[in-house]
């Protein structure tokens, strides 16, 4: 299980860590996937420590926003992104103790789901997605998922809970290039 794009050792970090995890699911918004998903591993590698809520939370965020913003930056929008960053982990360590796997290790899908987007830049798809790749990729078990996630609970490659290895990775990759020439999002709505 997991999610993997590269290798065991670089994709590690988010497959072991929920808080990790949380922070590429944020960082997965108007950049390649695949550079969201290694934002907290270059995290880890500038902070040179391992990614704790509250320690990241209460870094002082001009030295957090210089650190998203050396190349190369952990987001298009590293200032903006950096300030998001360190909302979430201050939300984590504040409401669950620091422990991210709190947020969805009892419940049914809606109440997990409802936890989610109480976290700051988590709106109604990023949620839907966080929530198939929990069920798809980490085997959480969430009664009532596939009503939750829609339609990212169906087996077309449309989001990082379909990414299972780089030939998945390479195929939600391709069936986005699909949707997009066809003017569809991922929901297969209309682009605007």
């Amino acid at each position: 299980m997991g999610i993997h794009f590269w290798d065991d050792e670089r994709d590690r970090l988010v497959n072991e860590s929920p808080l990790a995890f949380l922070i590429a699911m944020l960082l997965d918004q108007q950049i390649p996937l695949s550079w969201a998903f290694d934002g907290p591993n270059r995290i880890v590698e500038r902070t040179g420590r391992p990614l704790d809520a509250a320690s990241l939370a209460g870094m002082e965020p001009d030295d957090f926003a210089a650190m998203a913003a050396h190349k190369p930056a952990i987001h298009r929008y590293h200032a903006s992104m950096s300030t998001r960053i360190q909302a979430l982990c201050a939300y984590v360590d504040d409401r669950w103790d620091g422990d991210a796997a709190s947020i969805w290790s009892t419940g049914s899908a809606i109440e997990v789901a409802e936890r989610l987007a109480d976290l700051p830049g988590f709106g109604p798809e990023k949620v839907k997605i966080t929530v198939a790749a929990l069920v798809k990729r980490f085997d959480v078990d969430l009664a009532g998922w596939e009503r939750v996630s829609e339609p990212f609970s169906d087996d077309a490659p449309r989001s990082v809970a379909d990414v299972a290895s780089p030939a998945a990775f390479a195929a939600v990759k391709a069936w986005k290039k699909e949707q997009k020439a066809a003017g569809l999002d991922k929901q297969d709505a209309p682009l605007l």
